[in-house]
């Protein structure tokens, strides 16, 4: 029987961060995010680079904000990343990553620069197999009932 193995993280600092980038460029088929809010350009920018490496991304994020200053989803979007958006009156503010299907990733912490230079936040991450079998069941669950953010766009614009 397989043991799991879990790590855990703590900001104000880096370490947070470090490991969220660490897993994030180590996937190597898939990476799915579900997170309230990115705008922390280290993590964007890791985002991006596994895209570009093949990796197959997903994101799903709050609409509520999409617009915040220093938003890095409308840019991840322009980039060719798959984003949907949540776009009940409640939040989804989920703040997870499944790496590979193989390592979760989860905690309270916000992916954006004040968590890592301020906030007293935490990430988890570990390879369970029921408690990936239960993220990625939520993570297609919100995916089918959020709208592709290029809709999005199309409808806030309308209105």
């Amino acid at each position: 029987m397989k043991t799991s193995h879990f790590e855990a993280y703590f900001s104000p600092g880096e370490n947070c961060l470090n490991h969220i980038i660490t897993l994030i460029k180590s996937a190597e088929k898939h990476l799915e995010i579900a997170v309230f809010t990115i705008s922390d350009d280290r993590i964007s920018r890791a985002i991006v680079a596994a895209m570009f490496r093949g990796v197959n991304v997903r994101i799903i994020t709050d609409n509520d904000k999409v617009w915040d200053d220093g938003s890095d989803i409308e840019t991840l979007s322009n980039e060719g990343v798959a984003v949907k958006v949540d776009v009940t009156s409640y939040h989804m503010h989920h703040k997870f990553m499944l790496v590979d299907r193989k390592t979760l990733l989860t905690g309270s912490y916000n992916w954006t620069r004040s968590a890592a230079q301020y906030n007293q936040e935490n990430v988890i991450s570990g390879n369970d197999p029921y408690l990936l079998t239960k993220f990625q069941l939520e993570f297609e669950k919100l995916w089918d009932n959020c709208i592709d953010f290029n809709d999005y766009l199309a409808q806030s614009y309308r209105n």
